[in-house]
């Protein structure tokens, strides 16, 4: 007993010196949030999260694709130092080495779990080491994301509706299940220091929840794409010949989308997301009601963007900034301005060195990223990186009318920057840059043309190509 009690007081003790981390990871969340501005959203606790924490407004991934985007930001390694590229290569594979974000914390004594999709869901892409305890409910298959027999495929992974509105509890659907297991796995670690791994699925297509959600929104009167033509003058490699909505049984293959259809995309993904705000809205009130919030750093993003019919695709894969661009929100109590709202350029590898510095751990050295702590502390701080940095690759594919062998052999790698007003891309193969894209922010913020070959922007476009050699060591501001 006397050994029992003293273990328990050295766990307090702990607990009492080390902030808590809450993580919520959003699959496919575009900043279409009530925090970011938009007025068509429902999302009262992710806002209410912001207005505690400091909302990042330029947050960039390293990839816009799930594997890669979560194995980045979990490793604090760039998509080509981990060698991840898509859904099937484990970061393990290339850097053996790599100390995941989870299980730095685990290896400081900290208790460690993870309940939904934090790293991509395929076993092969997870890291047990990094947990304390088996992951759970990690793995969705297209079957767990109806509940409508009619929707239900007959097979896992066979795509049917695109949407789903069914008149069911929160719990009917995966998010509000994994929501409820959050809750209770914080009352039963409340008393030890924790790194909680919360992963929400939705919006991730199918877009499906709840009636009640379908029902805040008018979709007569949602928002459409203000640029849903491709960019004139765009790189043939800058939207994938697969778009991820199309492969929906309900939607057409190729050809035009019926503006009824893409209303009732848009309907789906507004009801996707207030579904999923809703479910992160029980955890955060489990945290407050356990009078954790004091003491525990939440970080909440989503894992890249989502082209909803913008350069006229529906899905992410791209180097655009409907893709690249994601929420982060991080509130981190005695450090982080409450409302505080930062335009300055950060990126998914910088979030691993954040949360250790703020919990005072002493983070790899082979890290990619660069702690934004004092960006928490002064959200309009002047000294900061200068650019974030993306990438996307195009597998070897027919395009333009010429043959594989001659276009595109061994597929191409596309490199994108983005600085204060410009946005920066470069299509390689071996090394060469065989295309590229300049656009200007300033004059055009939806990226609709491409100005590399403009006379008008020879100057900027050396320079951009410049900073581009130079790359993201390049960018960084010395600490």
């Amino acid at each position: 007993m006397h050994h029992l009690t003293r273990r328990s007081l050295l766990l307090s003790a702990f607990a009492a010196a080390h902030r808590n981390v809450l993580m919520i990871a959003v699959d496919d969340l575009r900043p279409q949030l009530g925090c970011y501005g938009d007025r068509s959203a429902r999302t009262p606790n992710i806002d209410a999260l912001a207005s505690r924490g400091v909302v990042f407004e330029r947050a960039y991934c390293q990839q816009a694709l799930c594997g890669p985007s979560r194995a980045s930001l979990l490793t604090g390694l760039r998509p080509d130092t981990i060698g991840v590229h898509d859904l099937n290569t484990p970061f393990h594979r290339s850097e053996p080495g790599a100390v995941t974000l989870p299980r730095l914390f685990l290896n400081n004594g900290y208790h460690t779990e993870n309940i939904g999709k934090v790293f991509h869901g395929s076993e092969i892409m997870n890291d047990r080491a990094s947990w304390s305890v088996p992951k759970r409910l990690h793995m969705v298959t297209k079957r767990d994301q109806y509940v409508l027999a009619a929707n239900r495929p007959p097979e896992d992974w066979v795509k049917t509706a695109a949407t789903e509105r069914a008149d069911v509890a929160d719990e009917a659907y995966i998010d509000g299940r994994v929501a409820a297991d959050a809750v209770q796995t914080l009352e039963r670690i409340q008393d030890r220091p924790f790194f909680l791994g919360v992963g929400i699925t939705k919006p991730h297509l199918p877009f499906t929840a709840p009636g009640k959600y379908w029902d805040l929104f008018d979709r007569s009167r949602l928002p459409l794409a203000v640029n849903p033509d491709p960019a004139r003058g765009a790189s043939r490699f800058a939207i994938p010949s697969y778009s991820e909505l199309r492969s929906y049984a309900d939607f057409p293959k190729e050809g035009p989308v019926s503006e009824a259809k893409i209303r009732e995309a848009m309907h789906g993904y507004y009801a996707a997301t207030a579904y999923a705000d809703a479910c992160i809205g029980r955890v955060l009130t489990a945290l407050d009601r356990l009078g954790l919030a004091s003491n525990t750093v939440v970080a909440l993003w989503g894992d890249h963007g989502w082209h909803l019919g913008e350069h006229g695709h529906w899905g992410k894969s791209t180097g655009y900034e409907a893709a690249t661009r994601a929420p982060l929100i991080v509130s981190a109590p005695g450090v982080s301005r409450a409302g505080g709202r930062c335009r300055r350029l950060v990126e998914f590898v910088d979030l691993y060195p954040t949360l250790a510095a703020l919990c005072g751990l002493c983070a790899p050295d082979n890290l990619e990223g660069q702690s934004f702590m004092p960006l928490l502390k002064d959200p309009a701080k002047a000294k900061w990186k200068t650019a974030a940095f993306s990438q996307y690759p195009r597998p070897a594919r027919e395009s333009a009318g010429q043959s594989t062998d001659s276009i595109l052999k061994g597929g191409v790698m596309g490199y994108t920057m983005r600085t204060e007003t410009m946005r920066y891309t470069e299509w390689r193969r071996d090394h060469e840059v065989i295309e590229a894209e300049l656009y200007n922010h300033r004059r055009d913020p939806a990226e609709s043309v491409n100005v590399v070959g403009d006379p008008e922007y020879k100057a900027q476009r050396d320079e951009m190509k410049r900073r581009m050699a130079a790359g993201w060591k390049g960018a960084r501001h010395a600490d």
